[in-house]
């Protein structure tokens, strides 16, 4: 047994420590341990009362035996006298035990509260941090009741040790972090940002850990402490290793106070003051500089120290978007390091570098580094980089570079890793998509997928080819052709099958006029594939040979042979038997003129975005940001993305005689998205269902429900089906619109998807679908924080005559909004007559326990009425003429606000409602528009011109409608887009 110094001072425990080292088994330690217990249970019961040492001495061994795994039911109390010692290593030990082993729910609670209290009000330091240690180390809501209000007094009383304040700072972030409710702002919150310019910088680096957190539930309360972080900053970077000698870590002056201070920056926009933001950007730079510096160590953890900065920097500008000087630099540093010989310095340049590529102003700069993305995505030996380097080029893809990025992406694919291999398969679906320059480039690629990872192609890459074929004439019969030519290959994928079977079941008629694709070679080729598919896969192979029937007469005879075939009729799957037999007696009964109207092609799909962008979401999970999406920068991506998607109306089989149209045959609507969950906010937007999940930190407008998909009606009257209808509680009991209420609405007049409204609480987004004078409004709320709203209630306000002008049906939502969760709600519009103010958005919830309440206006202006009509000139200035009232044209001649872009005006206008008239205007740079606002009571006539002058930077905006006021009204909602 080793020698015990007389220096332990608790010489009984050391010996029992050794017993315990020195035993040789399992059943001896526990024999040692059972002997000590009856020794220690014996003291504690015993007449003779114990000293302070003894007591600590066994406290401490019974602590001892509790870490060995042992349970411990008694010397709690005997721990909780160790308390009112005024020595310190016997309270040390007391406050050790009770944090180790006293759980909320103990009776001794509330006599541990008592000598935490008077610990907290002995004005001993040491005694002070102790007790502010437990009630952080036991941190339970019954002890943050007790102490919640004395711990903000402790931190900011004048008279407090550095020590103490900076246990309290830390005690006080426990404790907000398991109950906010808990915490009461109130006059400390002001001078608690003022602990940034202590003269401690422990003090400072605790103070901006519990600011960080307390800003992103009350961001007002603590805005002031921007121009306090800022100047904190400025004076760490400018300083020398040398001026903070204490906090300097292998050369870097205080690396973890600089990083905690430019995460508390990320929480705010960029500073309006400009001498501020001057010094920040100053900062900025100057940290950019010293990343280019040789290095003053060797150390491992003088570059890790460093770059800690220097990416918590990059992330500040990315996340400021403003500074074009700044994002440039900052992409050519990470680009530095996409070579760098540090695995995990690429990984994190490469993850910084698909944030940078969503922003306008840095995307050019991350294409230069487009050949050393490539080289990684061949070469790099750890997946995750190259998963990486996947997300960046897809991030990266414009039209200039993407048949170079999908093809590199498809010959990656054939060697990738199998995790990831259905990843890339949708980014390449997508990006193929979304930037393709003809249609015939999109079905290679698309049937190139197939080929070399048919296993990975799920269901929505190969329904959308069909749709997309089927909705566009000019690629139909090269569709046709190609995967005739591609099912000619010995081992075909089943996905293949599947293709060629739709296509050529539609539009095989289009190639049959050449020999070697004759209506007979095209039926034995898929007949060939029919006995080694699956039973959904030979499902739809029999509608395709029915609807061979319909274009190839003469293929009539083989094609019943084959359905009459007893391994047809007699097959063991109910499905197959059953279109079978159906199709065999429609093709024998029916009479030509019948069949060709059951079987007629596929009228085109209605026209929705994409569905693979929300597969591609939920397969990346929580963190899915902007890096999946660029079309903040990119607002002309999506003219090849009014493809379809398939609607219940549709593909459902609601009788046996819909059977017989081959629907069951045809691609299903999307699968269902995955089992709510949690997740990043932004994430789930993009499921297909109504509850959806929570998703992700910040990402572009149009990304957050660019792939939503509602259900399209089957009629316009459908819009307004089941309604439900809303408490209405008046203009008079709901406070005023907040103050960007206007510019929010601005926005919306020319779009119908984006978000709303968003805070450090609550993001609304919208999507609307508008028909003649009906509508169908999604409003998505997103509880951005952790912590559940309570008593949530938006609701629909008509202000003034408004409700017999516009009925607005709303269905409840739930009253809970769990955190990172989301809510969907469904309004049905009706426009009765021409109106001229928008509804009211009332959203009032509860948020740790504190009332929260906005009041918006709701995006549902009169041009979203507008119907579009075609007119030719004559009739144009008939019409024109015809309303040369006073009364009738209103008039604006305005200067631009924004850049004077054709392209973009004309995007605005026909967003705006009206159909442009080409060849209508003498002046070619001029636009001509008309269209009908639909009311149920009346129909508006609108007709527009506006005369754009480049070189002053001026427009005249004429409107001429029927009506007085709606002239005015369209005017000047229209005149505030350019």
């Amino acid at each position: 047994m080793p020698a015990v110094s007389k220096g332990d001072g608790m010489r009984g425990l050391a010996v029992f420590i050794s017993d315990i080292r020195n035993c040789k088994s399992k059943e001896a330690e526990i024999k040692r341990i059972n002997k000590e217990l009856a020794n220690i249970r014996s003291k504690f019961k015993g007449d003779k009362a114990l000293d302070g040492y003894s007591k600590k001495k066994y406290v401490c061994k019974l602590l001892f035996i509790f870490l060995l795994g042992h349970d411990i039911d008694f010397g709690h109390m005997e721990a909780v006298n160790l308390l009112s010692s005024n020595k310190y290593t016997e309270k040390q030990i007391g406050y050790l035990f009770i944090s180790v082993l006293v759980n909320s729910n103990s009776e001794l609670i509330r006599l541990i509260n008592n000598a935490i209290k008077n610990d907290l009000a002995s004005r001993n330091p040491t005694f002070m941090c102790l007790a502010l240690h437990c009630i952080a180390n036991v941190g339970s809501r019954e002890m943050g009741e007790a102490f919640a209000a004395d711990i903000p007094r402790i931190l900011v009383a004048g008279d407090s040790m550095d020590s103490v304040k900076q246990s309290a700072a830390l005690c006080l972030l426990r404790l907000y972090k398991a109950s906010p409710d808990l915490v009461p702002m109130g006059e400390w919150t002001a001078r608690v940002v003022h602990l940034l310019n202590d003269q401690h910088m422990g003090v400072v680096t605790a103070a901006v850990s519990l600011i960080t957190c307390l800003c992103k539930k009350n961001p007002d309360d603590f805005k002031t402490c921007v121009s306090l972080a800022v100047s904190r900053l400025s004076r760490i970077v400018s300083s020398a290793s040398t001026d903070l000698q204490d906090y300097t870590y292998y050369f870097v002056p205080a690396p973890w106070l600089s990083v905690k201070l430019l995460r508390l920056l990320q929480c705010y926009p960029p500073p309006e003051d400009a001498a501020v933001k001057g010094r920040l950007v100053e900062c900025l730079e100057t940290v950019l500089n010293k990343a280019q510096e040789p290095p003053k160590s060797k150390k491992v953890q003088h570059s890790n120290a460093k770059n800690a900065i220097l990416f918590e920097t990059i992330s500040l500008i990315i996340h400021y978007d403003s500074e074009p000087n700044l994002l440039v630099r900052a992409c050519n540093q990470l680009g530095q390091f996409l070579q760098h010989r540090e695995t995990n310095l690429r990984y994190l340049a490469l993850e910084s570098m698909c944030t940078l590529a969503s922003s306008e102003f840095s995307h050019e700069a991350v294409k230069t580094h487009i050949d050393t993305v490539i080289n990684a995505l061949k070469t790099e030996r750890d997946v995750s980089v190259r998963q990486r380097a996947a997300d960046l080029l897809y991030a990266m893809c414009d039209r200039s570079n993407a048949k170079q990025i999908v093809s590199e992406m498809l010959r990656y694919l054939e060697t990738a890793d199998y995790a990831i291999r259905e990843e890339i398969v949708l980014k390449v679906a997508i990006l193929a998509e979304k930037y393709a320059v003809d249609y015939s480039w999109y079905v290679d690629t698309i049937l190139n997928l197939i080929r070399i990872a048919g296993d990975y192609v799920s269901e929505e890459v190969w329904y959308r080819v069909l749709q997309i074929v089927t909705n566009r004439d000019d690629v139909q019969g090269y569709a046709a052709k190609t995967v005739f030519e591609a099912l000619q290959a010995p081992a075909c994928h089943e996905n293949m099958v599947k293709v060629g079977g739709y296509i050529l079941g539609e539009f095989g008629n289009l190639i049959a006029g050449d020999p070697r694709s004759s209506p007979p070679v095209q039926f034995s080729l898929l007949h060939s594939k029919f006995h080694l598919c699956s039973v959904a896969t030979r499902a739809l192979l029999l509608s395709t040979y029915i609807k061979f029937i319909n274009l190839f007469p003469e293929t009539k005879a083989t094609i019943q042979g084959v359905l009459r075939a007893g391994s047809q009729l007699r097959n063991a799957d109910v499905e197959l038997q059953q279109r079978a037999v159906e199709y065999l007696t429609l093709s024998s009964v029916a009479s030509t003129d019948v069949l060709a109207t059951v079987l007629e092609e596929m009228p085109p799909f209605p026209e929705r975005e994409s569905s693979i962008l929300a597969k591609l979401k939920r397969k990346k999970g929580p963190g899915a940001g902007s890096a999946l999406d660029d079309s903040r920068r990119d607002p002309s991506s999506h003219d090849i993305n009014g493809g379809v998607e398939p609607t219940p109306s549709t593909v459902s089989t609601p009788s046996p005689s819909a059977d017989l149209l081959g629907l069951r045959a045809a691609p299903p609507p999307a699968a269902p998205p995955a089992p709510s969950g949690a997740g990043n906010l932004l994430v789930d937007v993009f499921s297909d269902s109504p509850a959806t999940q929570p998703g992700l930190g910040p990402s572009p407008e149009e990304a957050f429900l660019s792939e939503l998909e509602p259900p399209a009606p089957e009629s316009p009257m459908a819009l307004l089906a089941d309604p439900a209808p809303a408490a209405d509680p008046g203009p008079e009991d709901i406070g005023p619109p907040i103050p960007e209420a206007d510019e929010l609405l601005n926005k919306f007049v020319c779009r119908n998807n984006g978000v709303l409204f968003e805070n450090q609480l609550l993001q609304i987004g919208v999507k609307s679908e508008f028909r003649q004078n009906l509508g169908r409004m999604y409003l998505f709320y997103g509880n951005k924080t952790s912590v559940q709203f309570q008593n949530f209630s938006p609701t629909v306000v008509h202000p003034g005559d408004l409700q017999t002008q516009l009925a607005v049906q709303t269905k409840r939502v739930a009253s809970q909004v769990d955190g990172g969760a989301q809510v969907q709600q469904v309004l049905n519009i009706e426009c009765l007559r021409d109106f001229l103010t928008p509804p009211l958005l009332s959203v009032r919830f509860r948020y740790g326990g504190a009332p929260q309440s906005l009041t918006l206006k709701l995006p549902v202006t009169i041009n979203k009425f507008f119907q579009p009509t075609e007119m030719a000139a004559q009739d144009f200035f008939q019409r024109w003429k015809q309303l040369s009232l006073p009364q009738q044209e209103a008039q604006k001649i305005f200067k631009a606000n924004h850049p004077m872009d054709a392209e973009v005006t004309k995007a605005k206008l026909l967003g705006f409602g009206s159909a442009l008239l080409d060849n209508v205007d003498p002046n070619p740079e001029n636009f001509v528009g008309a269209g009908i606002i639909q009311t149920k009571a009346l129909q508006v006539g609108c007709l527009l011109r506006l005369e754009p002058n480049a070189q002053a930077q001026m427009y005249r905006l004429t409107l001429r409608t029927s009506k007085e006021p709606v002239s005015r009204h369209l005017c000047e909602l229209l005149a505030q887009q350019f």
